[in-house]
């Protein structure tokens, strides 16, 4: 019961490549190694944890045994850990869910999961990592490979990347002369300069930035840039709010938004746009209820005029911008902001990415995300369906120059009034 109520609070987590996840050290079975097989220990470790803890008893209509059998000689076959969790994240597509996915170090994600869950995940950090502090050196961006290229998803505000000039859309073509990787361009590199050769449009030549990679730790990172984003866009007569919530997993980006808009830099706006584009999910259901008016909101003032809101609502116009990086938690806040007709929803279709999943650290390190069980809201399927904007606003982000045409909607429709 208790490891269920685990997966249940933890429920709404979700990983860039479209995996959920609550969090559990890693049970025996996951470190079970036979010598014979010692060469697809980690492989062999992840069919048993599919094999025993997936939501689907039938395994989405497959034999489980056969495919773990037709992707082993390529696991075994492989040379780098790149190479070897492409091969187990073969086989995991084979069941065709959300929140399954097989992460290594040399991805941002592993580290924003494995900080998420840390306390669930403490003994394995201090093995893997030496440390129950989950840190990697990085610029804070996302990126997105399309056509074989690396393009800028996002970049999170008051970090290196931020504050070189790199922008939404950007091409990345190399790190010092290399090819450009998460984590790996960054190691060994902080505070050094590391050159990024960048195209912004098609046709261009590629343009060299210079950036300072820094210690990155995820749950703070995203805090402070979700804090970052906060802006007044000043649009026809109009001061319209803004804030980016890239992580939704835990309550303290939820404390951040609503100090934000009782007495921070969004308090005095005349309407908001909430962003819950692309980043991570874990938000609770209850979160949605800060843009319910009809509930009151208690403000406590000490002697010093210091002011502190219990239950805090905001009672102005707001809009949701979302696109297919909005998963999970967030698809679920989408959903209520939609039925209940709290503003307009801008963008694009979110993922459908919505099961109940589980993270396993692995005797390497890496980190598996398995959906365990089923999920559904006020009793309708999200998973692989989504949830539709009520203004559909599509947006190729290669070569964008930082424009943002989902934002500029927003910004139209809340200064005309909608």
């Amino acid at each position: 019961m208790r490891a269920r109520a685990i997966v249940r609070a933890t429920l709404l987590a979700f990983a860039l490549a479209g995996t959920m996840s609550a969090t559990f050290a890693v049970p025996a079975l996951a470190r079970e190694a036979d010598p014979a097989k010692a060469d697809t220990q980690v492989y062999d470790e992840v069919w048993r944890l599919v094999d025993r803890k997936f939501y689907d008893r039938n395994f989405s209509g497959l034999d489980w045994k056969a495919v773990g059998d037709k992707h082993r000689a390529n696991y075994a076959a492989a040379t780098t850990d790149a190479e070897r969790s492409a091969a187990i994240n073969v086989m995991l597509a084979e069941l065709k869910v959300s929140h399954t996915h097989h992460f290594t170090k040399d991805e941002t994600a592993y580290y924003d999961l494995a900080d998420i869950f840390s306390y669930h995940l403490r003994h394995d950090l201090r093995r893997h990592l030496g440390s129950r502090t989950v840190e990697y050196p990085g610029i804070g961006i996302f990126t997105k490979q399309l056509d074989g290229k690396t393009f800028v998803s996002a970049v999170l505000p008051g970090l290196p990347a931020d504050n070189a000039g790199l922008l939404l859309g950007d091409e990345i073509v190399s790190a010092n002369g290399k090819p450009f990787e998460q984590v790996a361009s960054f190691r060994g590199k902080v505070g050094d300069s590391v050159e990024l050769k960048v195209r912004r449009s098609a046709d261009a030549e590629p343009m060299t930035i210079s950036v300072k990679p820094t210690t990155i730790e995820p749950d703070e990172a995203f805090e402070d840039a979700l804090r970052n984003s906060a802006r007044i866009i000043e649009s026809n007569g109009k001061r319209i709010g803004y804030v980016h919530v890239w992580s939704y997993a835990g309550q303290r980006y939820q404390n951040a938004l609503e100090e934000l808009l009782s007495d921070g830099k969004l308090k005095d706006a005349d309407a908001l746009i909430w962003d819950l584009r692309d980043g991570w999910g874990g938000a609770h259901p209850r979160f949605l209820s800060v843009f319910n008016p009809d509930a009151p909101v208690l403000k406590l003032t000490n002697r010093d005029g210091e002011n502190e809101y219990r239950g805090f609502h905001w009672r102005k116009p707001v809009a949701l911008v979302i696109n297919n990086g909005t998963r999970s938690g967030k698809e679920v806040l989408t959903y209520g902001f939609k039925k209940y007709g709290y503003g307009p929803v801008i963008g694009e279709r979110t993922a459908g990415a919505l099961l109940a999943g589980t993270t396993f650290m692995l005797s390497d390190g890496s980190l598996l995300i398995l959906a365990v069980e089923d999920a559904t809201v006020d009793g309708e399927r999200v998973e692989g369906v989504g949830v539709a904007p009520t203004v559909l606003v599509p947006f190729d982000i290669r070569y964008a120059a930082g424009k943002d045409p989902q934002i500029d909607k927003a910004v139209e429709l809340l200064a005309d009034g909608a």
